[in-house]
């Protein structure tokens, strides 16, 4: 069985496509799988290091803003249409899956032109714009979450399973990730981070966070800053002499991440629906500060759905965030009882089934199974 994954430029995208990659993988040794995307979004890095092909296409991010970027939108994505036609047609595929973004329209729509069987898996609450565009070519939309459901016209396609998630993250120990990543088995572990981009104001997080316990026994503070923000976090911290807290981890990008959030005692971040889906994987509570610029606030109603079980506490953005995110910290280092229950409620919803569900409902679907 030959299989195309596309979606791209976020992790959030990427990593999901993986994990159903990963899942045929496993299904068959004969089963072969290629990514398409395109050369400037991370999945340059991330796919290939995963052991997939990747084939590179033309695609245009929509820029409604003006007539002129509009027409050239539609001009990149025709071209990366013809270009992903020819992949397609030399290498036969029996299926399509997309996660999103635009990196995908060239591909599904190249798809439904050669007649190949799509799928796909919307993430966030609120669905994208081109996955709410593309799914008229679907059999199947698979959802992440449930409030999903109303934003797509065609309600019969629908099926909520939760956000795919990567094996790595299943069944993991924190004793035996502390002990790897060289963390002492009874520390407080905090870990913060603002997504595959970086985030400033998770990073005036990581701040005051750094200030408060930095040298401090008993705690370890995990800070990935995304790449861009990297040297000047550095920076700052060398001017206000922290740098050198051997209990301060930074790193322009948390690349064990399976390890470092089943190390952790509290995770703080963004609450894309990869980060809300891989913290309930592991278990951990959480701190989820909501970007305020996405569509229809979709981050919040991610984080929501956790917050709703007991199992996260959900901060907005504005002038006071880092001091009530600093409260929060301080209330669960104070309250280990609290830490746990809210442990158990967050892993009470994780997405254990979802790369299985739609595994099994493609292969049903094209009559191999």
């Amino acid at each position: 069985m030959k299989v195309v994954l596309t979606g791209g430029c976020t992790g959030g995208h990427i990593y999901p496509a993986l994990a159903i990659g990963d899942r045929f993988r496993a299904a068959s040794d004969s089963n072969e799988v290629i990514y398409i995307a395109h050369q400037y979004g991370l999945e340059t890095r991330i796919v290939p290091a995963a052991g997939y092909e990747l084939k590179i296409v033309t695609a245009q991010w929509f820029d409604r803003s003006n007539p002129i970027r509009l027409v050239k939108t539609v001009l990149e994505t025709l071209k990366g249409r013809r270009e992903a036609y020819r992949i397609i047609r030399e290498f036969k595929p029996d299926v399509v899956v997309s996660t999103g973004s635009f990196v995908s329209v060239p591909v599904v729509l190249a798809a439904a032109k050669a007649g190949i069987p799509i799928y796909i898996h919307e993430q966030n609450a609120f669905p994208g714009i081109s996955n709410r565009m593309l799914s008229r070519y679907a059999r199947k939309v698979f959802l992440g979450f449930n409030g999903g459901h109303e934003h797509f016209k065609q309600k019969e396609k629908l099926m909520y399973v939760g956000n795919p998630v990567r094996k790595d993250f299943y069944d993991r120990s924190r004793d035996a990730d502390r002990q790897s990543l060289g963390i002492p088995s009874d520390d407080f572990v905090i870990t913060v981070f603002g997504g595959s981009l970086g985030s400033k104001a998770m990073n005036d997080i990581g701040f005051e966070l750094a200030k408060e316990y930095a040298g401090k026994e008993n705690v370890t503070v995990i800070w990935g800053t995304g790449r861009e923000y990297y040297d000047g976090v550095s920076a700052e911290l060398q001017s206000l002499g922290l740098i050198e807290s051997p209990n301060l981890r930074v790193s322009p990008y948390i690349d064990n991440m399976p390890a470092v959030l089943s190390a952790s005692s509290v995770v703080i971040s963004r609450s894309g629906a990869l980060s809300v889906a891989e913290t309930t994987m592991i278990g951990r509570a959480a701190i989820f500060v909501p970007s305020p610029n996405v569509t229809a606030d979709h981050q919040y109603h991610n984080a929501k759905a956790v917050a709703d079980v007991g199992g996260a506490v959900i901060v907005r953005e504005g002038e006071d965030t880092s001091d009530k995110v600093m409260c929060e910290v301080r209330r669960l280092y104070e309250n280990r009882e609290l830490l746990a229950d809210m442990e158990v409620a967050c892993h009470s919803i994780a997405p254990e089934r979802a790369t299985e569900i739609i595994y099994e409902e493609i292969m049903k679907d094209i009559g191999q199974n």
